[in-house]
């Protein structure tokens, strides 16, 4: 799709608040007739108007918000003012952290808050490293063979694997790996599934059997104090605070363990099938990455780290986080009614021409030098902003580039083909497999 290039308009405050100016009901019409992507309808919307604008879908009044200063406004100043109704993947993760509002959630982030900050990422490190250095050791004996491998597949594995030993402080073995795949099956069903909730279920029902059978086993070996060659893990954590906290139920333990799994590996595994499809169309930046500074120093990191970022403005974890509006507001100068619905598009604001010089351009260097990017905290958000940005950011950043250390120095993949569109879901993912051979690094 073509890359909006009109800036952020937006007016002075103003008490009242005037009208958000409105997409021609014409073009929604016209998007809807054509079976297009949400996306297509939110890029005419901010190309035509601006920052913040609005449209209709059926009866209900939508406003767009992809402007620095009003996407703060919304997720990181006044978030008890634009809330989360329901998440999309309640289906699959129930009352987990990322589906909880109000007290419950609160009390569910804080539990799960300590264990991706500084002391509680240190007890990962490991298993990280392990995790990478099993793939960069399937990646070695692919290169041996010549076998094919689907990188999108291999990114999963990987993720996989990493989130497990996490969670339950053992490496993934090939039966319960075999049973999550269901997993990924559920996130790409989620967006086509039927509006009834009864309904939907049932379409996906052999595939949620499957992952609440894993998460029964999982939950019940760490209850028996079953804990891997590195201790215990995040599952752990759970299954203790249900001794003060008569909250964490059996059945919310499986939504806190479903909802990292969810959150832990698929989000990861679609930024790094994403890295190395751009690092195919952009092979300088892997050199110029991998020649800042020596194998293991600050440098090659910050550089290999830089990737990773660069990757996440072309296609952020979290590509629209919608909200309603739980009250009048006047947003960025304008009137925004209660029970409006708010969609916040991270990848339209990371496409901003005003905000990114060349948006369309490949360019890690943006994350390394000093004044090469915007410095608003609205203009960058793959995790989202404000108290519920996404707790995972510095585990997903920590094992994305300990991974590309093991690879990039090592292996080229070559591609036999490449998925032609993005697809629009859960997640921003590459709309096919990505099927591929190694060859030496040069």
């Amino acid at each position: 799709m073509a890359i909006p290039a009109r800036p952020a308009a937006l007016p002075g405050p103003s008490p009242e608040g005037r009208p958000v100016p409105e997409l021609d009901p014409a073009a929604v019409g016209r998007w809807q007739a054509g079976g297009g992507e949400l996306v297509d309808l939110l890029a005419q919307a901010r190309e035509r108007l601006g920052g913040v604008a609005a449209f209709r879908l059926g009866t209900r009044p939508t406003v767009l918000v992809t402007a620095p200063e009003a996407v703060q406004h919304v997720l990181a100043l006044h978030p008890d003012r634009y809330v989360k109704r329901s998440h999309r993947a309640r289906l699959l993760i129930g009352d987990g952290v990322l589906a909880a509002t109000g007290d419950a959630w609160q009390r569910q982030r804080r539990l799960l808050q300590s264990q991706f900050t500084g002391r509680g990422m240190r007890r990962y490190e490991q298993r990280i490293a392990e995790a990478a250095g099993t793939a960069a050791a399937r990646w070695a004996a692919y290169a041996r063979t010549g076998q094919v491998l689907d990188i999108g597949e291999e990114m999963r594995r990987f993720a996989l694997d990493t989130i497990w030993r996490s969670l339950t402080g053992h490496p993934l073995d090939a039966g319960t790996e075999r049973e999550l795949a269901a997993v990924p099956a559920v996130v790409a069903a989620l967006p086509g599934l039927p509006a009834d909730g009864v309904t939907a279920q049932g379409v996906v029902a052999a595939e949620l059997a499957r992952i609440d059978a894993v998460a029964t086993r999982a939950i019940a070996a760490a209850r028996d104090g079953e804990a891997g060659p590195h201790g215990p893990g995040l599952l752990h954590v759970l299954i203790g605070a249900a001794g003060t906290r008569p909250e964490y139920t059996d059945r919310l333990i499986r939504d806190e363990l479903v909802t990292l799994l969810v959150a832990g590996h698929e989000t990861t595994a679609t930024t790094l099938t994403w890295l190395h499809l751009l690092l195919d169309r952009n092979p300088d930046a892997r050199e110029e990455a991998l020649s800042a500074g020596a194998e293991g120093s600050p440098r090659r990191r910050q550089a290999v780290q830089a990737l990773v970022h660069e990757t996440l403005r072309f296609y952020p974890s979290a590509w629209i986080l919608p909200r309603s509006a739980a009250q009048d507001d006047v947003l960025a100068g304008y009137a925004v009614e209660a029970g409006t619905d708010v969609l916040v598009c991270p990848y339209l604001t990371h496409r901003d021409a005003a905000l990114w010089g060349d948006p369309g351009r490949f360019d890690p260097r943006r994350f390394t030098t000093p004044g090469r990017r915007p410095t608003h905290p609205g203009s960058y958000l793959p995790f989202g902003i404000g108290p519920r940005a996404c707790l995972g950011l510095q585990f997903a950043l920590r094992e994305s580039t300990v991974l590309l250390e093991h690879l990039l120095p090592v292996h080229t993949p070559r591609f036999l083909a490449v998925p032609e569109k993005a697809a629009f879901g859960i997640t921003v993912r590459p709309d096919g497999p990505v099927p591929a051979v190694l060859e030496p690094r040069c």
